[in-house]
């Protein structure tokens, strides 16, 4: 997009090319102009905005989950996290928010590291990890073999403006332990967490956000532990 303004006039005759053949070329003239600066052309005119040029957007991180109860089972067998799967709104970096029900925005000034659905997948495996409870734990790409399986579904991850007032970091995780090699889902769950924003200011709503969700993967990591050793136990 360029702003427009005054310009002086062009010299014509310095920059069309003619027929002489002691003169460049009409072809010539058309590729040295292609490796010009810009700049050369607009001298004298308004500041040109270029697409790209504005301030790039803040990036932010969330946390995996490192606290779990007391009662959390210590187990020995593998288990592989697929990514989310998510709606194509959420499937972006861009940090969402809605004020209406039918409607989803974007913060123009602000990112997630990761696409929303590859960075919840980190911080569900990184989650297992801290819990010190699980003999092996990753994603399906690096070929683990696997006990079982744990597909989930990223339903809501958005800033919800939706009852006016600071907005609320909503998060929703549907979740299904399949084991392997059956295949067969042995359980699911839907955990969904809401944090209000001590402000309307984009720092205090990431911290929404990062509560929320460390709520949801304290809940999930205990969930999957504690099904997944009930059905080794019960055979």
């Amino acid at each position: 997009m360029t702003r427009r303004g005054s310009c002086s006039a062009t010299n014509n005759r310095d920059m069309s090319p003619v027929s002489n053949g002691s003169q460049m070329s009409r072809r010539s003239v058309l590729r040295l102009a292609a490796v010009v600066p810009v700049g050369a052309f607009v001298s004298g005119c308004e500041a040109v905005v270029l697409p790209g040029q504005g301030p790039p957007p803040r990036l932010f991180r969330l946390t995996p989950k490192s606290t779990f109860g007391d009662d959390l089972p210590t187990v020995g067998w593998q288990l592989v996290i697929e990514a989310p799967v998510a709606p194509a709104s959420l499937d972006t970096t861009r940090v969402a928010l809605q004020r209406r029900s039918t409607e989803i925005e974007y913060y123009a000034s602000a990112s997630w590291i990761d696409r929303s659905p590859t960075m919840v997948q980190t911080l569900i495996t990184e989650s297992f990890e801290n819990s010190n409870k699980i003999v092996a734990v990753g994603r399906e790409s690096i070929g683990l073999r696997s006990d079982f399986v744990l597909k989930t579904e990223l339903r809501e991850f958005q800033a919800e403006y939706l009852d006016g007032g600071v907005p609320t970091a909503h998060v929703q995780i549907n979740a299904k332990l399949v084991r392997m090699p059956q295949r067969s889902i042995i359980g699911s769950v839907r955990i969904d967490r809401s944090v209000d924003a001590d402000t309307d200011r984009l720092d205090a709503i990431v911290v929404a956000f990062d509560e929320a969700l460390g709520k949801a993967l304290k809940v999930l990591v205990e969930w999957t532990l504690k099904t997944g050793q009930e059905t080794i136990a019960s055979g």
